[in-house]
């Protein structure tokens, strides 16, 4: 059996904290007097807190003082981590566990690659911190996706060259930041979006053992 590193994204992939994030940011869009549609926190995704305020003001022809756009983003973090407090793991998006349990019943390397800085928070609240091997999240890189540095230390957490890695993502800039780190890019969504990735996926019941252990013995 060959040892590979399996590498997730958490949001969109795991579990689905971009609502959370949508009624954060609509809350706060509302308290300056615009409205913020889902249309515009899709394209929010994957986007750091700085760039997206700055985003959604501009959307909102408003600008604010350096002190009020800094309260904004401690605002808008608050609101975040109350609805990330009453999680679950109801929320765990679907066999998403049964692939965890079959990756570690096989010996795999299990990673976690995520741009958030509440990763590990939110996976002790749905439960699933232990099946994890590494995480590396928001805290530990300084280069968003599609810079492949999230997913090339996830790789050296978990002792797994970049070329035996196998990363599970939900955005267009996380797919290609898998495939700029050389590894195998498994979109989880819409073929329409992710078509750069090697498989593409709607969702985890989609994945076969077969195929998982296809890839650990490429």
């Amino acid at each position: 059996m060959h040892k590979k590193g399996f590498i997730f994204d958490l949001d969109g992939v795991i579990v689905d904290t971009a609502k959370y994030h949508f009624l954060a940011w609509k809350n706060l869009a509302k308290s300056l007097g615009f409205d913020f549609t889902e249309e515009q926190n899709e394209q929010l995704k994957g986007v750091s807190r700085v760039d997206s305020l700055k985003k959604i003001l501009a959307w909102g022809n408003t600008s604010v003082s350096e002190d009020k756009f800094q309260e904004l983003m401690t605002l808008k973090n608050t609101e975040y981590l109350s609805y990330i407090d009453k999680m679950d793991d109801s929320e765990i998006l679907v066999d998403v566990p049964r692939v965890l349990d079959f990756l570690k019943a096989k010996d795999q390397g299990i990673s976690l690659g995520s741009a958030s800085k509440n990763a590990r928070r939110i996976l002790e609240k749905v439960q699933l911190l232990p099946k994890f091997d590494a995480i590396v999240d928001g805290n530990d890189v300084s280069k968003a996706k599609p810079n492949p540095e999230v997913f090339l230390i996830a790789a050296k957490a978990v002792n797994c060259k970049p070329e035996d890695c196998i990363v599970f993502e939900d955005s267009v800039a996380g797919v290609e930041a898998a495939n700029l780190a050389n590894m195998i890019s498994i979109g989880i969504g819409s073929k329409d979006v992710l078509h750069e990735a090697d498989y593409i996926f709607k969702d985890f019941s989609e994945i076969s053992e077969a195929f998982i252990t296809e890839l650990i013995n490429k």
